[in-house]
């Protein structure tokens, strides 16, 4: 009989459990992870036990979820879900159960859950595996199979389909065939789902090691167009001949080529959004998509909006769309290298340069860097160790030190001027002492502000 090996501290939690006559199996992706010789995640346990006796069994409980039959139990550094055998009825929401039985029995619990590599229980004394849907051997195919009838479990949870395309991504695994068909028909299900758990599921999806297989499988099944339509519109818009791919295509090679991180990996998958709805072409036929940056951007915003991301994640991924499609030569002058900086901000140049890579990979799969990407990698490092001004909280001056010396008074002026003397510092470092700044700045005054309202 095929076993797992259960840590200490779970086996210890276990005993607990079975020395006042319950049963306590590890369930879910915890066994998932231990057959697949990965670390375990979230410590999700099913017992015989009901929620009141798991509470009075452990002195650190927290009841996270009573009416379904859960307490969260803090033992021995560990945090586990502890939850009642069960079974589910009603899902009038398409996510969680309208309510929930009490049962003695793990075989009909672990029936109400998702796929069979979830449906996998292992015995917490001594890690004996409890395998009624034949999950182990799905495993060993590399198979995401439903448990029981595909449509009812996904017309239970509208998640479900979702995550079947989350599992492909993360693990490189296949749906099979009933399952995958069962997905197109849920949609309606899908629909039900709140934005913030779609999000959490496509955010899991996108740090995958290739984020596309599950993207792909999200267009292929409908998910995609209901979920991110402003992508799917990208399907067939043919690209320029440096391109070997469509937009939609070209967009999943780069979020797979950028790093693991979220912002990055987002951005990458919506900087050319805006090409559906840019799309033209020149004199030669030659396809053109003038201006698609912004349009890019506008729909990264609506997107993220639309997911319920924070304001702070909508508006470090929308800065990276906007501002990609930069194209450096070794043409630029020190002052052209100082007004990039200062136009993307110094602290997102890291991630801006990590987009760039991933979107030229994207165009044919090729990993090689670009040599200008390095070139302009070193002349920022360069310029950002000489200390260059880049913004107008660095320059020499205030705009209390301008009113004082100019005698003007609070107000759009201000402004105005201390962005001429950014400017001119940019073009030109040495200015960047109070005398000289002082003096730009009442010239500047004088014959663009206070001259141009005498007239």
């Amino acid at each position: 009989m095929r076993r797992v090996r259960i840590a200490r501290p779970l086996r210890q939690l276990g005993e607990v459990l079975a020395k006042a006559g319950f049963q306590a199996y590890l369930v879910g992706g915890a066994v998932r992870d231990l057959l697949q010789r990965r670390r375990p995640g979230d410590l999700d346990v099913a017992t015989d036990a009901r929620p009141e006796a798991v509470t009075g069994l452990f002195r650190r409980t927290y009841p996270t979820g009573i009416r379904h039959g859960t307490v969260t139990v803090h033992y021995a550094g560990l945090q586990v879900e502890v939850t009642t055998f069960r079974t589910e009825t009603g899902y009038g929401d398409g996510r969680h159960p309208d309510g929930v039985d009490f049962v003695a029995n793990i075989d009909e619990d672990l029936g109400r859950r998702d796929f069979t590599i979830n449906g996998i229980a292992a015995s917490l004394t001594d890690g004996t595996l409890h395998d009624p849907y034949a999950g182990v051997a799905d495993l060993s195919k590399k198979l995401i199979r439903c448990i029981g009838n595909p449509h009812e479990r996904f017309a239970e949870d509208g998640l479900r389909p979702l995550r079947a395309c989350r599992f492909v991504a993360q693990l490189g695994f296949h749906v099979d065939s009933a399952t995958l068909d069962a997905i197109r028909p849920s949609l309606g299900t899908v629909a039900l789902v709140a934005a913030e758990r779609i999000r959490e599921e496509l955010c899991k999806l996108l740090l995958s090691e290739r984020p596309s297989i599950g993207l792909s499988l999200m267009e292929e099944t409908g998910l995609g167009e209901f979920i991110l339509p402003e992508l799917h519109r990208c399907a067939g818009v043919v690209q320029p001949e440096m391109h070997c791919f469509d937009v939609f295509t070209h967009a999943l090679l780069s979020c797979d080529a950028a790093p693991a991180d979220l912002h990055l990996r987002l951005a990458a998958l919506l900087h050319d959004v805006g090409k559906a709805t840019t799309a033209g072409a020149d004199e030669s036929g030659r396809p053109t998509f003038h201006g698609h940056e912004r349009d890019s951007a506008e729909m990264a915003t609506g997107i993220m909006n639309r997911l319920r991301f924070s304001n702070a994640e909508r508006d470090r991924v929308v800065h990276l769309v906007r501002h990609h499609m930069f194209n450096y030569d070794s043409g630029w002058t020190d002052a052209a290298v100082r007004r990039f900086l200062g136009r993307v901000g110094p602290d997102q140049v890291p991630d801006l340069l990590a987009l760039r890579r991933a979107d030229q990979i994207g165009h044919c799969g090729r990993r090689d860097v670009s040599d200008n990407l390095v070139q302009l990698q070193r002349r920022i490092e360069r310029i950002q160790e000489e200390g260059a001004v880049l913004t107008v909280r660095d320059l020499a001056v205030d705009g209390s030190t301008l009113m004082r010396e100019l005698g003007i008074g609070a107000g759009p002026d201000v402004g105005i001027i201390l962005r001429e003397l950014l400017e001119a510092v940019v073009a030109d470092p040495a200015l960047n002492v109070p005398a000289r700044l002082l003096e730009i700045a009442g010239n500047f005054y004088r014959e663009r502000l206070a001259g141009d309202r005498r007239h």
